[in-house]
């Protein structure tokens, strides 16, 4: 797979940016369109019928999970249970770091540096084999671990260092600390696996799959979160890494979250999206500053379900990216990929006013790429310049399970031994 960073410069005669519109939104479900056979019971006993629901619902779900624990084999994925990719143990309580190189200048602001990431915490069910075939856990997939590193000063003005980390309290925790009643693998593997462990999630579960809170850590309204793009952000303490709930703005955002959520320029507000496999498969909305209300969303009509990870802001303007990274059951069947990057099909860019809608977007074809992460965009004179990193195909979700995945990714990544750890860079030619 081919990387470079690449700039794109996009002219448009759009100017002014319209006020922001009175927005309400009329609730709808983001889950499918069947729930989980324990929340029918309890509104049947609800409506009045005499069910001793909590027997029934232990009953059901101890037979499903004995159904599933005889029907797969589970094991490891060791191609995401290595080198830097190793889960880590959940320490507890700060341990104070003792052992620093170098010198921390006495004018370094105290603080608290952090960061998420996957970490898989039953690393004996990332492989899941049945009749059907084998499904297995991406690296992506790994329950969501926050790292703080905090920098602080004693009575004596001497630097304090220590270390603590913890996993994201999210909905679905309790659910893979029970272990033999976890998520099963949903994205990579044989379409027929990949479909029975949809289904035997969300009759189990509610949902295909569990909130990790893995991937990026932002800050908005004074507060802090911590998301994953499947699903909402939970807000967290950074003193204590405690986890305070999922937010929906309000009970006014209830679909995915982009990982990279982006602060507008002198309003102070924050640019979110949402990518889903189901319509509206684009969502962009803009959020107050101080993180109390939702003052804008826009459905963008995209004509298929694309995994965009992120968008850029100007001044005025949004960035839309647009690339043939599908994903969904259909695509699945049709490449026996839950996610595939259409090589052949078209990528554009939009630029979009701040509170526009689909109709309001200038689109600019560019040539066929996967961009996941930007850089930046700005407005300079007449033009648009956004700057990313443009690869020609997508690393994620791996080969085809027809693939050998060690030959795989030994010709798309070079490995660098660093002690005694693995670091995976991409590969170019």
């Amino acid at each position: 797979m081919e990387s470079c960073a690449s700039v794109f410069t996009i002219k448009s005669n759009m100017r002014g940016v319209p006020a922001a519109p009175n927005f309400s939104m009329k609730s709808s479900s983001s889950s499918l369109s069947f729930k989980p056979i324990s929340k029918k019971l309890e509104k049947a006993e609800q409506v009045g019928k005499k069910i001793p629901f909590e027997s029934i619902k232990a009953a059901f779900a101890t037979l499903v999970n004995a159904f599933v624990n005889s029907a797969f084999k589970f094991g490891e994925n060791q191609m995401i249970l290595q080198g830097n990719f190793a889960p880590v143990d959940e320490i507890g309580e700060a341990v104070v770091i003792s052992n620093i190189e170098g010198q921390i200048p006495m004018n370094f602001p105290e603080g608290v540096y952090i960061r998420n990431g996957p970490n898989f915490m039953n690393k004996n069910r990332t492989v899941a084999k049945s009749l059907l075939g084998t499904v297995k856990m991406l690296w992506v997939q790994g329950e969501g671990m926050l790292h703080a590193t905090y920098f602080e000063k004693n009575q004596g003005r001497n630097w304090k260092v220590s270390y603590k980390n913890r996993y994201l309290e999210a909905d679905t925790i309790e659910i893979e600390k029970k272990n033999k009643s976890s998520f099963l693998p949903t994205i990579y593997g044989h379409p027929p696996a990949v479909l029975a462990s949809v289904f035997l999630n969300n009759i189990r579960f509610g949902k295909t799959n569990k909130d990790n809170g893995n991937t990026s850590i932002f800050q908005h309204g004074k507060k802090v979160y911590t998301v994953a793009e499947d699903h909402l952000p939970y807000e967290i303490n950074i003193a204590n890494l405690d986890t305070y709930g999922s937010w929906d703005i309000n009970g006014t955002w209830n679909r995915p979250f982009t990982s990279h959520p982006k602060v507008a320029p002198q309003t102070g507000e924050l640019v979110i999206m949402g990518s889903d496999v189901k319509k509206p498969y684009y969502v962009l909305g803009v959020i107050s500053a101080d993180g109390r209300k939702l003052i804008h969303k826009a459905d963008l009509k995209f004509e298929r379900p694309v995994l965009i990870h992120e968008l850029g802001v100007t001044e005025q303007y949004n960035i839309i990216m647009q690339y043939p990274l599908e994903f969904g059951m259909q695509k699945l069947w049709e490449t026996s990929k839950f996610i595939h990057f259409e090589k052949d099909k078209e990528s554009k860019i939009g630029v979009m006013p701040r509170y526009g809608d689909a109709e309001s977007i200038i689109w600019f074809q560019v040539q066929n790429h996967c961009t996941f992460h930007l850089i930046n965009s700005f407005e300079d004179g007449d033009e648009v310049v956004v700057r990313g990193c443009r690869t020609t195909g997508s690393f994620i979700p791996g080969p085809s399970y027809k693939t050998d995945e060690y030959q795989w990714y030994q010709e798309h990544t070079s490995t660098l031994a660093l002690n005694q750890k693995v670091l995976i860079r991409p590969w170019t030619a």
